[in-house]
């Protein structure tokens, strides 16, 4: 069943909203696809949520632009110059490049059993995590910033970008954590967070577009999917350039309390479902 123009548009709004709150995206289109008669089982399905996840890819590029050009700029400068840790902007790109790498080599190396785990896996998570995110936000210091961020701590929240691969974590509920834990305040954390995304969220987007371009050729053959998929992309896109400045602005101010009872709320009701036999297991 092709998703209406109104599902398209709650798709792209959830999956705004839950790509960068340490909630996970992939638990809410889960249920929000099963409330609608779509399954994750289904290829085209699995398709168009992978492709709108692209829109809030293209979202933090949009809205972290300045600094990126400012990284990328300094990281070939301060190369070409042969000292390639010279500037502040220079070393923050080779951080977030060595932060990406773990994720990127686990998700290739397992991506087929990542995609075969169950929804038991995403409420789990979705639990295990939020209390995990709780502790970190009792017992953090909450004053590092962005610019205190070196060799060992890119390489841990690297690794928390990388258990995120497991569907319910949160790819930025785990790197949020790690920030927390290793002492950064929330919005620090959080800056760290979304531009560690870039390279991972972006490459990762491309290769499961062009995957299903080649792979699904029913997908591209159905002008409907199609259009939903660009109005879900669209809004996503939109809705999730607002996200980020919102979420920002709330972690400079405010604790994560809101999110660690979001996520132990979204595992219960999806073990909820399960038991019932309204989700697979």
């Amino acid at each position: 069943m092709t998703p209406s123009l109104l599902d398209a548009i709650l798709f792209g709004l959830v999956q705004a909203a839950t790509e960068f709150l340490p909630v996970s995206s992939t638990a809410h289109l889960l249920v929000l696809g099963e409330l609608l008669g779509h399954s994750l089982a289904e290829e085209k399905f699995r398709a168009f949520v992978d492709i709108i996840q692209s829109g809030t890819a293209l979202a933090v590029v949009v809205y972290f632009r300045v600094d990126l050009w400012r990284i990328l700029r300094g990281s070939l400068a301060a190369l070409a110059a042969g000292r390639p840790l010279a500037t502040p902007e220079a070393r923050l790109g080779w951080l977030i490049v060595m932060g990406t790498l773990p994720a990127a080599l686990l998700g290739k190396l397992l991506e087929r059993r990542i995609e075969a785990l169950g929804n038991w896996v995403i409420a789990g998570s979705l639990i295990f995590l939020g209390l995990v995110l709780l502790g970190a936000e009792r017992l953090a210091r909450h004053e590092r910033h962005l610019e205190e961020v070196g060799v060992k701590e890119a390489g841990l929240i690297g690794l928390a970008q990388a258990w995120a691969l497991i569907p319910g974590s949160s790819r930025s509920g785990c790197t949020l954590t790690m920030g927390m834990l290793l002492g950064f305040t929330r919005e620090a954390a959080a800056r760290f967070s979304f531009l560690l995304s870039v390279p991972i969220i972006v490459g990762a987007g491309g290769y499961k577009i062009l995957k299903i371009w080649r792979n699904v050729p029913e997908f591209r053959s159905s002008p409907d999917w199609l259009a939903a998929t660009a109005v879900a992309t669209v809004v996503a896109f939109l809705a999730g350039y607002l996200v980020i400045g919102w979420l920002l602005g709330w972690l400079r101010t405010r604790k994560t309390y809101l999110f660690v009872g979001w996520r132990l709320a979204a595992g219960a009701l999806i073990a909820a479902l399960i038991a019932s036999g309204v989700l697979p297991g």
